[in-house]
């Protein structure tokens, strides 16, 4: 649960520590802002990601089920800056499946808290992994980090990719077929 006050009090105590006055006029909704922001930034934050595998049907096929181009904001628990990008998800199903929308309500709810893209590519599998016993998973992540982007590196165009694979698709010969499929 997002503490709003908390918050917005340490914006506060953020805007003097780096010499600012935070009664300055364009400054003066800024802790609130923050506020908001972080109450979408970390609504995953203490939700259960099996949540949204919960309601299954019955598999009439055993072929792959791949869903591309699924958005995602995550905040680098790092540097609390944002990355953004993408994530393709494939499974293959054992004897249930779910609709086509729970799985970016999946990523949403793991990339809605502070995290590492390496872990939340991993997070995405084995919820998938566990909440619908796949024989298969391919999590693929393309993502730009502001961490990345405005410090250290300065690298603004570079993309982070990341590859979490389990069951089946952990033998290279399976994952190839469905990470052409990705690719195009």
């Amino acid at each position: 649960m997002i503490d709003a006050e908390r918050i917005k009090l340490a914006v506060l105590e953020l805007l003097q520590a780096i010499g600012e006055d935070p009664n300055r006029d364009e400054l003066k909704a800024t802790p609130q802002k923050v506020a908001d922001a972080y109450a979408g930034f970390f609504s995953g934050v203490g939700l259960n990601p099996l949540d949204a595998l919960s309601e299954t049907f019955p598999a009439e096929h055993n072929d792959v089920v791949i869903l591309k181009d699924i958005e995602l904001v995550s905040i680098c628990e790092h540097h609390l800056l944002p990355f953004t990008g993408v994530a393709h998800v494939a499974y293959l199903p054992s004897d249930r499946v779910i609709g086509l929308g729970r799985l970016p309500k999946l990523v949403e709810i793991l990339s809605a808290r502070p995290q590492l893209q390496e872990n939340l590519t991993s997070q995405i599998a084995d919820a998938l992994e566990q909440g619908l016993g796949t024989k298969g998973v391919v999590v693929v992540i393309e993502a730009r980090h502001h961490c990345v982007a405005s410090r250290g590196a300065r690298q603004p165009e570079a993309n982070t990719v990341t590859v979490a694979t389990r069951g089946l698709y952990s033998d290279a010969v399976h994952r190839a077929e469905v990470m052409a499929l990705i690719a195009k």
